[in-house]
């Protein structure tokens, strides 16, 4: 089953999480990963707000985690460690 990939962020250094975007991208299309929402327009209606939202559909939950284990992305994360406040989870898609 796919699954989506959520990530809730607030920028606290915006060029450096720049290049955090610049290398993230490729690494989750590296993994079969495809943004459905990235930084759109959003309601919040509970919880901790976060003004940059990122949806990503992956073909499964375990292409997801591999993704984020992988060097590619793990060389992107980097560059979001201490440039943002951030909460990520895969969620499988129960279609």
């Amino acid at each position: 089953m796919s699954a989506l990939w959520i990530a809730h962020v607030t920028v606290t250094d915006a060029e450096a999480y720049g290049k955090y975007a610049e290398l993230a991208g490729p690494a989750i299309a590296k993994h079969g990963g495809k943004f459905i929402a990235r930084a759109g327009r959003y309601v919040q209606l509970e919880g901790k707000e976060r003004p940059r939202n990122v949806v990503a559909r992956f073909p499964s939950v375990e292409a997801a985690v591999e993704c984020y284990n992988s060097p590619e992305y793990q060389q992107a994360l980097d560059h979001a460690r201490g440039a943002s406040e951030r909460e990520l989870l895969v969620v499988e898609i129960t279609e």
